[in-house]
């Protein structure tokens, strides 16, 4: 059907304001096509359209699924921006709240199959992405998913980002209260709104039931509300607790406590007052410090508390603020089929274990929420067709996506379980271990991502069969761990907190360059995402499986009764760490082992090959290799310090890893650089920063910021949080040194 046509035929379908602003979108296409709009202004439009840009060097998804890359021959996939218009690209659709229905995945099943590679992907922010989309072909998609009622408006760019909720509001046995239609309503309330569309970055908002559970993560997020129930004159009332300033990302930041309590009234009018703080406010001109997290840590939560409360005041009122809340029992989920306990019935082969992980009892007797677990968050079109239809079974419209990238069947009698689960497997999609050590968090990484270092879908998988084969040898305390991997520093796949996380980058050994993971330990899921966890050391990837068997064996054998995964990994310290990571950090020769400098389902080597070696290149690599090496023990001495409580002495030394790591780059071109830190900072932003020598495609030289920020504005009373941070601050400039002297020593070309 031509685009004409569709936009036809869905013309009465779909709502007016969706259709306008689709058909804005197609004119401003051809104003592109034409030159007459700027490729940086056009860049944000289709990006608040949910249309991304994706990497095409990878010729298989690790499904195993060819991709349509190979549809587009004459595709210049070297020159940035312009590729958009021919290669295909992503989408992201945005789900409020991960409240998904049958019908909605029948057509994203239809535009799967016309559009995209066949396969639908789950988020860790409830969203769904389809893959090799054509950009011609975004505003018939866009058309077609809002006759159904979903958009991808604001699913990217400098705008509020699909708002996430707990998958169990309504069902859960722990919460104050559902907190599902207040996701909704402000998704929906947000939604185009002016406040919002004069942001410097992105900003993801987040809900939870309870405090306990992680299931909303809402102390990672730029905004995060957590239900509370308060007794006002004698009446309980509801409301939430408010979070602010929290994030992921390549330094997160443990979210602040703005207001203990937020009555049901006011969700709306603050989080409206916070917008516009923050588009007031927020940096704008430097992208790197450009999220909400940045402008709390330097106002304070204090004063952002004033100038917040200070706006509200202010706000012209708006009747949508409460209007949702005169229909909240009409907006409660209803069963398809009567509540009818399971009592012993026959059940078939594999059930039991599936039971135990996969299906949760609900607070409403008789029913349970059963969990879909999808590798990697990918399912395919037929899977999501035949999974549609096993919902209209059993659970009618009551699905959602969760933040760990899988699907959820509510309000499903128990006695129907044994048969859903048969169903379910016939479709490929019964697998048990939801939520246990097997089911992997992992970003897109290398296979479609731009900023992607190293394959974190490759090594998911990777895990997962292996964990999967002994899974019924793991003792119980492995069984519940967290795995999250990233394909870079930037956690899209939450590596901060996971109890084991590890995130790509890579290394230059024996004049190849590595692909490498860093482990990331100390993370807490629990609490709402209640702490983060730190780098501890860089291994090879094909050594992560056996650097994971080596973490979680010891911590079998050391483990005192009782004890979590992340208090072993306090009361044992980084060093002992460090000791059980140390045999597994070298690369062995290429010699003997090629596949090390390769990566996880890519039979290519990682690098393009030997280096041109010069007249002083042996004494050159050397020098840069030891001096390096002081960098990053100087950093593993900060988190030993931090460890021991001293924020002041660990502040100290992530500052001095950054001054030697900055010294090792310019020894590569000036060995008398000395020991003065201004010299040292001088001579790196003369030689590698004003000659963006340091710069990469993506992120544009923002380390070499945490550098001279740190040496211009040091903090007089670090404190655990400043310090934790300035230390994440050292890892990633130290990690961006390495890639800086690869780059300098045409080891890899950009």
């Amino acid at each position: 059907m031509t685009a004409k046509s569709w936009k036809e035929a869905l013309k009465n379908k779909m709502p007016e304001a969706l259709s306008n602003e689709i058909d804005i979108f197609e004119g401003q296409m051809e104003l592109r096509r034409q030159g007459k709009l700027e490729e940086t202004v056009f860049a944000e439009t289709r990006l608040r359209r949910g249309a991304y840009g994706q990497r095409y060097d990878n010729g298989l998804r690790h499904n195993g699924i060819e991709t349509r890359a190979l549809d587009y021959p004459d595709a210049d996939l070297t020159k940035g921006p312009n590729t958009i218009w021919n290669a295909p690209g992503m989408v992201r659709i945005k789900i409020p709240f991960g409240g998904v229905t049958p019908d909605q995945l029948d057509v994203m099943a239809e535009l799967a199959d016309e559009y995209s590679d066949r396969i639908l992907h789950v988020t860790t922010r409830q969203d769904i992405q389809l893959h090799y989309v054509h950009i011609d072909d975004t505003p018939d998609l866009m058309r077609r998913l809002a006759a159904v009622d979903i958009t991808t408006r604001e699913a990217c760019g400098n705008s509020v980002r699909n708002i996430t909720c707990c998958q169990k509001a309504g069902v859960c046995n722990d919460e104050s209260f559902d907190v599902t239609p207040y996701a909704k309503a402000l998704a929906y309330f947000l939604l185009g709104h002016p406040d919002i569309q004069d942001f410097g970055r992105k900003f993801k908002p987040a809900f939870s039931g309870c405090e306990q559970h992680a299931c909303g993560l809402v102390k990672l997020h730029d905004m995060g509300y957590l239900a509370r129930v308060k007794e006002v004159d004698g009446h309980k009332k509801r409301g939430f607790a408010v979070y602010v300033g929290g994030g992921l990302g390549t330094v997160p930041h443990q979210a602040q406590l703005l207001s203990a309590f937020v009555t049901e009234e006011e969700i709306l009018p603050l989080t409206q007052s916070v917008a516009r703080v923050f588009a007031r406010l927020g940096q704008k001109k430097n992208r790197n410090r450009a999220r909400i997290k940045f402008l709390v840590a330097k106002l304070g939560i204090e004063e952002f508390r004033r100038l917040v409360f200070e706006e509200r005041e202010t706000l012209p009122h708006d009747d949508r603020w409460t209007a949702f809340l005169e229909d909240l029992p009409e907006q409660a989920e209803t069963a398809l089929k009567p509540a009818v306990h399971l009592n012993g019935k026959d059940t078939p082969d594999g059930f039991q274990e599936w039971q135990l992980t996969n299906v949760y009892h609900q607070s409403q007797p008789g029913y349970a929420m059963a969990t879909v677990n999808l590798p990697l968050g990918d399912l395919t079109s037929n899977q999501t067709r035949q999974l549609a239809e096993v919902a209209r079974k059993y659970v009618g419209d009551n699905l959602r996506l969760t933040v760990e990238q899988n699907i959820v069947l509510r309000w499903v009698p128990e006695a129907d379980l044994p048969a859903l689960f048969s169903d379910l497997k016939a479709i490929g999609l019964g697998d048990p271990g939801a939520g246990t050590v097997v089911d992997i968090t992992s970003c897109p990484g290398t296979d479609t991502c731009k900023l992607g270092i190293a394959s974190s879908r490759g090594l998911a998988g990777e895990l997962r069969t292996r964990l999967t084969a002994k899974n019924a040898s793991l003792p119980e305390a492995v069984k519940d761990l967290k795995i999250k991997i990233s394909g870079c520093f930037n956690s899209c796949g939450q590596h901060h907190v996971a109890d084991i996380g590890f995130y790509g980058n890579s290394r230059r050994r024996n004049n190849f360059t590595v692909p490498h993971f860093q482990v990331v330990l100390g993370g807490q899921w629990a609490h709402n995402a209640g702490s983060y966890g730190l780098a501890v050391g860089a291994v090879p990837s094909k050594s992560v499986p056996e650097v994971l068997d080596a973490i979680v064996d010891n911590y079998v054998e050391q483990r005192e009764r009782n004890e979590k995964f992340s208090d072993w990994v306090t009361r044992i310290g980084k060093k002992e760490i460090r000791r059980i990571l140390t045999p597994f950090m070298q690369v062995p020769p290429y010699e003997t082992h090629p596949e090390f400098y390769t990566d996880w389902g890519d039979p290519r080597e990682f690098t393009i090959g030997d280096l041109t070696e010069g007249e002083c290149a042996g004494e050159v690599v050397s020098l840069f290799s030891m001096e390096i090496a002081k960098a990053e023990s100087q950093a593993f001495e900060a988190m030993l310090s931090l460890d021991d409580g001293d924020s002041v002495q660990a502040d100290d030394q992530a500052y001095n890893a950054m001054l030697l790591g900055a010294s090792a780059l310019v020894s590569t071109q000036f060995l008398d650089v000395g020991k003065s830190p201004d010299t040292i900072v001088s001579e790196f932003r003369e030689r590698f920063y004003d000659t963006e020598l340091f710069f990469d495609k993506y992120a544009r030289g923002k380390f070499g910021q945490y550098l001279f920020n740190r040496h211009e504005n040091p903090n007089p009373t670090p404190d655990n949080d400043s310090a934790h941070r300035l230390i994440e601050e050292a890892q990633l400039f130290i990690e961006a040194v390495h890639a800086c002297e690869i780059r300098v020593n045409g080891v890899i070309s950009e």
